[in-house]
């Protein structure tokens, strides 16, 4: 090839490389997706035979699930250990080259082991699996391949088959990666359904960020009774402003109850405004129960956060009442502690 036809290959390869058009990076990405989507649409018609019976060791495992595997297919691992331990399976991911170095000694003859390698040939895998043998450990296998050393070792097999990756060199996992995260979710799901997971239990595990604030209820997130201010709706007033001059974590609120702790009402500083505009001192020595806001907007015990902000947004208020089956306050809802859990 003569010098000026190599320079117009390598000059056409650059322009192949990293000139691409616009509508060619779109291209691009749109293949690499369908390619994903496609092979996803084959496996949901094609669920591996083994699928139900790797369900039933993780369900009846005594131990944790011990989550393993190599580089791309390590991180698909962590996600779905973290998966399985979110919806109640425990699970921890066991990275492989820390396993030889003595995490081996966080398995237990009790626990089942996940594996994800796509040729089931990893080395670093391979070395695990003598132990796991030993300690009788059942390995539920997320391969491509059906007859592979790991497969050998496993006692469930679940095989996405051939793949190709979605890479122009139809190297870089892609389409195997895809995969071995739609079975491991998957299994996490179905276990989960079968437990019988609710919305409560989901909750204790995920106590922060929006989610966990959707989930919480009012119980967990309101101010308890012992820190708001409280009064009888016989008393004057002024004796109640007195005596809760110095209350920490003030609210603009005053809870007024009869002798059953009853909530009958509320006195808010938008109340007391209204007095002093009065100008008539003695109204500050009338019982509060003749001033004070009565049959106010309460939320039930129980009653899910984002209901009460949703309420607090709807009706503009500042601060909402928390009452149990009795009608009795049990505490209070206050804007500013929940102004940042609107998810």
């Amino acid at each position: 090839m003569s010098t000026h036809a190599q320079g117009m290959k390598s000059k056409c390869c650059e322009n192949e490389l990293g000139e691409l058009s616009r509508f060619e990076q779109l291209r691009i990405a749109t293949d690499v997706i369908r390619a994903e989507a496609d092979a996803l649409s084959r496996l949901s018609t094609r669920i591996p035979d083994d699928f139900c019976e790797a369900v039933s060791l993780i369900r009846q495992c005594p131990g944790v699930v011990i989550v393993t595997g190599v580089g791309k297919a390590g991180w698909i691992g962590q996600k779905v250990s973290a998966s399985l331990a979110s919806t109640g399976t425990r699970s921890h991911f066991l990275h492989p080259a820390e396993a030889i170095h003595g995490d081996l000694g966080r398995v237990s003859p009790n626990d089942v082991v996940l594996v994800f390698s796509n040729s089931g040939e990893t080395n670093e895998i391979i070395k695990l699996l003598p132990t796991f043998a030993k300690m009788e450990n059942p390995i539920i296998a997320i391969t491509s391949k059906l007859k592979s050393t790991l497969t050998r070792y496993s006692s469930q097999v679940l095989d996405y088959g051939p793949t190709r990756e979605a890479c122009h060199l139809e190297l870089a996992p892609t389409t195997s990666t895809t995969l071995m995260l739609a079975l491991g979710d998957a299994l996490a799901m179905t276990v989960s359904r079968l437990n019988q997971l609710r919305p409560t239990d989901f909750a204790k595990n995920h106590p922060g960020g929006s989610l966990g604030k959707q989930l919480s209820i009012v119980d967990e997130a309101m101010r308890p009774v012992e820190h708001c201010r409280v009064a009888n709706e016989a008393e004057s007033v002024r004796e109640i402003y007195v005596r809760h001059s110095s209350h920490q974590r003030r609210s603009g609120v005053i809870l007024i109850t009869n002798n059953d702790s009853v909530l009958t009402g509320i006195f808010t500083d938008s109340d007391l405004a209204r007095l002093l505009a009065c100008q008539q001192d003695e109204l500050f020595d009338r019982a509060i129960g003749t001033v004070m806001t009565r049959s106010p907007i309460t939320i039930a015990s129980g009653s899910k956060t984002v209901v009460a902000i949703e309420t607090l947004a709807c009706r503009n208020l500042s601060e909402l009442p928390v009452v149990n089956n009795l009608g009795q306050v049990i505490g209070l809802i206050d804007i500013t502690d929940v102004v940042n859990s609107s998810p």
